[in-house]
């Protein structure tokens, strides 16, 4: 039986056409982390590789970071906000359930009736939401697709936990996806591992804390061997088989850009992927701290800023956390 649908008219390929990223002013040191827990500046150093990290102030929210982050990323792609056809937000810092925050923003930053949605996949958001984005562009339902990672994790912190205090940080990360002639976003590799569910999470679910269950606010809490393990071992398998699928080796990287969830991580993962010198490796993390969806965007930004990286680099980007979910691909740097 044949079929009356047209076929779609999108681009032969999608790339990233710009970058942006936005850190709240606040730069919170270690020193502060230590008035709540028992620990040391140099057992957090140790464990993560974190020095410092940045907290948003009442009036940086998850709209207002995400829209400086927009801005940015629009201006360095060369568009206009009208030309915006799709916004993906990426967060688990939303605290309201519905409307999505995407279509606060997508009116912020001026955008017209673009299709706007939120997904929660955790720190691997980001790279969830390149791969709905390059779908749509390919497909043809949007010429330009703003995917922005974002989070105020210090809304979810127990400052009081010695495991979790000194990790995570508040910011947002965008990038412009886009028409492209040659393919400049691989193919990707995602997937999830729901039976380790339990090993990072919510304390306890919102309706607890409304119904008087419990009085202590919810937050992130996690069991930090085992999600160690899991990402060093298993994530660097994730990671070779998107290079592998993308038709490259180790040896035709310039950049790799994983999750910056812990300097250790990273570290041994570049060990077990065996990368060469030459590639550049982000380490944003140091000063960062963990930003779950917006870390890759953020620590993209700043290679690219600080001439760490340049336009057309190949990168290996992968993200991974919560759920246990997970995705990576190999993109072409704007």
């Amino acid at each position: 039986m044949s079929t009356k649908i047209k076929p779609s008219q999108g681009a032969p390929y999608a790339r990233i056409m710009g970058v942006g990223g936005y850190r709240p002013i606040r730069v919170v040191p270690n020193e502060v982390i230590l008035e709540t827990i028992d620990s040391s500046d140099e057992w957090i150093r140790s464990r993560s590789g974190i020095a410092t990290r940045h907290w948003a102030s009442p009036e940086e929210t998850v709209s207002a970071m995400s829209v400086e982050a927009a801005g940015k990323a629009i201006a360095d792609a060369g568009i206009t906000p009208e030309q915006i056809g799709g916004v993906i937000v990426s967060t688990v810092s939303h605290f309201k359930q519905t409307p999505a925050i995407a279509t606060e923003i997508a009116d912020k930053i001026g955008a017209v009736k673009p299709a706007a949605f939120d997904i929660s996949a955790g720190c691997a958001g980001f790279g969830y939401g390149l791969t709905l984005a390059k779908g749509m562009v390919v497909e043809g339902s949007a010429e330009y697709v703003l995917v922005i990672g974002v989070e105020r994790l210090s809304d979810l912190t127990d400052l009081e936990d010695r495991a979790t205090a000194f990790l995570f940080g508040d910011g947002a990360g965008a990038v412009v996806v886009g028409p492209s002639k040659d393919p400049q976003i691989g193919p990707t590799v995602w997937g999830s591992e729901g039976d380790k569910s339990d090993t990072i999470k919510q304390t306890v679910p919102w309706d607890d804390y409304r119904n008087g269950t419990v009085e202590k606010f919810p937050a992130i809490t996690q069991e930090g061997q085992a999600v160690f393990r899991w990402a060093v071992f298993e994530m660097a398998k994730v990671a070779q088989q998107a290079l592998d699928a993308a038709g490259i080796s180790a040896d035709d990287l310039d950049v790799f850009i994983p999750h910056q969830a812990n300097m250790r991580i990273i570290d041994s993962m570049v060990k077990t992927l065996k990368l060469p010198e030459h590639v550049t490796v982000a380490r944003d993390v140091e000063t960062t701290g963990n930003t779950s969806a917006a870390s890759i965007p953020l620590a993209m930004e700043r290679l690219l800023a600080t001439g760490q990286a340049k336009s057309g680099d190949t990168a290996l980007v992968i993200g991974f956390g919560a759920g246990l979910v997970y995705a990576a691909t190999v993109v072409t740097l704007p």
